[in-house]
């Protein structure tokens, strides 16, 4: 490792220590080789473990999920961000409590996804991380934004969790907020997993309809809403990731794989791996018109008597 991608790191730590969020200058804080050489192992069997918790944070933000967002943070973590405001940029601290309770207090809020490209994670003494991600922030398939995160994660007990963030908001210019069906998937299946029914109905038309397997289609946001919230109710744990987009004379096909454990009291508590997939009629405005959606259910109704073998 050079000098130089050692400065990196350790301004990268302090900037997260200290949250102070600024544009990330490679140049800048020189330090000794003996020091980083002896705090810092940019290789470590942490790693992996250090992901899956990143990942966690970035889908309980994009769902705004307070609860969940505040079990993956130490009760004192704290947040910091710049951002350009008419053409100057501004500065904001709170602390992780102030934080989840403006996710709760908001009355109107919207989904989005932040996707990292990857992250590089610099473990110290396997009981601090620091971590530099950047990530693009998208809403309904559109992207928005290009945000730089530094961040500080913390081991307690067994389990790595956030202890400070900074991150700086680069909006990204007007030719580039071209909608992306891939983005668009992506946080539909994202919001499956949000307990927030709410949000599923939001990709589609007013007068949207979902229709699963056989059943009756539901017709408007509300009933949409409502199928969401049964899922959500059987599966509390669910979640669905996003396998693929096939594109079909008939409509788009949107495959899903659905992971979760029973929760209904009459069931048996297995766990559920089911995949599936809808067929999209897109409208004008890049919702969905109409979706079809389709699975086994003779292989659903075998897992919850049996338990998935996955």
């Amino acid at each position: 490792m050079s000098k130089n991608s050692r400065s990196l790191i350790l301004s990268m730590f302090l900037m997260s220590i200290l949250i102070v969020s600024c544009q990330f200058n490679q140049d800048k804080t020189q330090i000794s080789d003996k020091t980083t050489s002896k705090t810092i192992h940019p290789e470590s069997n942490e790693d992996e473990d250090i992901t899956a918790v990143l990942e966690k944070i970035l889908i309980a933000v994009g769902n705004k999920n307070a609860q969940e967002l505040g079990d993956l943070a130490t009760n004192n973590a704290t947040i910091g961000l710049t951002y350009l405001q008419d053409g100057a940029w501004m500065n904001k601290e709170l602390t992780i409590k102030e934080y989840l309770r403006k996710i709760v207090e908001n009355k109107n809020p919207k989904p989005i996804a932040e996707i990292a490209e990857g992250f590089d994670i610099y473990v110290s003494e396997d009981r601090l991380a620091m971590v530099k991600a950047e990530t693009f922030v998208s809403q309904f398939g559109v992207p928005k934004s290009r945000e730089v995160n530094n961040l500080l994660m913390i081991k307690e007990k067994d389990d790595w969790k956030l202890q400070s963030i900074a991150w700086t908001v680069h909006p990204l210019p007007e030719e580039e907020r071209k909608f992306n069906l891939n983005l668009f998937a992506h946080t539909y299946a994202q919001v499956w997993g949000s307990k927030r029914p709410e949000f599923v109905a939001m990709f589609f038309e007013e007068g949207g309809a979902l229709q699963v397997n056989d059943g009756d289609p539901a017709l408007g946001r509300n009933a949409i809403s409502d199928v969401a919230q049964s899922f959500m109710t059987q599966f509390p744990d669910m979640n669905v990731s996003f396998d693929s987009l096939v594109h079909k004379t008939n409509g788009v096909e949107f495959h899903w794989t659905l992971t979760g454990t029973d929760a209904d009291p009459n069931g048996k508590g297995h766990k559920v791996n089911i995949n599936g997939y809808e067929t999209w009629t897109m409208s004008e405005g890049n919702l969905i018109k109409d979706s079809k959606g389709h699975f086994s259910s003779d292989e659903y109704k075998r897992q919850l008597e049996f338990g998935s073998t996955n």
